[in-house]
């Protein structure tokens, strides 16, 4: 099939069906995800649908405005990949380091990592499963920040526990947004979650972004922080080159490739 045919067999897709993901149009043209990748990245750029975190939407759904997928569904997309880059951002981290971790599915990859190799680490966390997964290596001193619990991703939120991430000054903020892209840097669908990312950002004095090459050029709804306050990007070897050297000049100082 030809690149202007693959074209309009998306688009018709996402008209007959609202929102499809990567996967489903590889299956429905018989192509690679990364052909698919580009396909979407060149149709967004002519204003003809929006890419959001594992697919796309049509333009009259914007982005912002579309509902992410449960935390359970996340957790089962991209496992190979999330390990991977779970692993490479582990190895960023020094012993006896002080680091801030949000709650979600490529961070808790990132806890599994941990686990196994680090050693005097002082953990905050906002995460039920990440703290319930660090708690396995007794080097690893984990504090569970207090505060509403959530009941989609098993965290905590609200005043109460961004009162206390004021108490704490970390060496690092690992981070895994919902989407990242070069005009509005790192971006989480839920206020409670973004909030918490952010105010983990400005206690710490590195911020390491995690995201798989699908939320690379995806949208959502609630800012984070913008590119300039990237230092490190941790994605996956399925990146688009030409995505990342836009986020280089929006401002995201590091990007690092977890190996396959």
């Amino acid at each position: 099939m030809w690149t202007p045919e693959r074209h309009d067999k998306i688009i018709s897709l996402l008209h007959e069906r609202q929102r499809l993901t990567t996967d489903a149009f590889a299956l429905e043209l018989g192509v690679s995800k990364e052909t698919v990748r580009r396909d979407l990245i060149e149709l967004e750029a002519h204003g003809k649908l929006s890419r959001v975190h594992g697919g796309a939407v049509p333009c009259s759904q914007h982005n912002e405005t579309q509902a992410e997928a449960s935390y359970q569904e996340r957790v089962r997309l991209h496992q190979p990949e999330k390990q991977s880059i779970g692993r490479a951002a582990a190895s960023l981290i020094p012993s006896g380091s002080s680091c801030f971790i949000d709650a979600g599915s490529t961070t808790h990859a990132l806890a599994q990592a941990l686990v196994h190799n680090a050693r005097e680490l002082h953990v905050i966390t906002n995460s039920v499963e990440i703290a319930r997964t660090l708690a396995a290596n007794s080097e690893i001193e984990t504090h569970l920040l207090g505060g509403q619990f959530q009941t989609d991703v098993p965290a905590t939120s609200g005043d109460f526990t961004l009162g206390e991430i004021a108490r704490f000054h970390a060496d690092f903020a690992l981070l895994s947004p919902t989407a990242l892209n070069p005009e509005h840097g790192a971006l989480d669908y839920a206020w409670h979650e973004a909030h918490v990312a952010r105010a983990m950002l400005a206690r710490a004095r590195t911020c390491i972004m995690l995201a798989d090459a699908n939320k690379l050029g995806a949208g959502s709804r609630v800012q984070v922080c913008p590119p300039t306050a990237i230092d490190v990007l941790v994605t996956d070897a399925r990146a688009e080159p030409a995505m990342l050297e836009r986020l280089r000049h929006a401002g995201v100082k590091q990007t690092i490739y977890a190996p396959s």
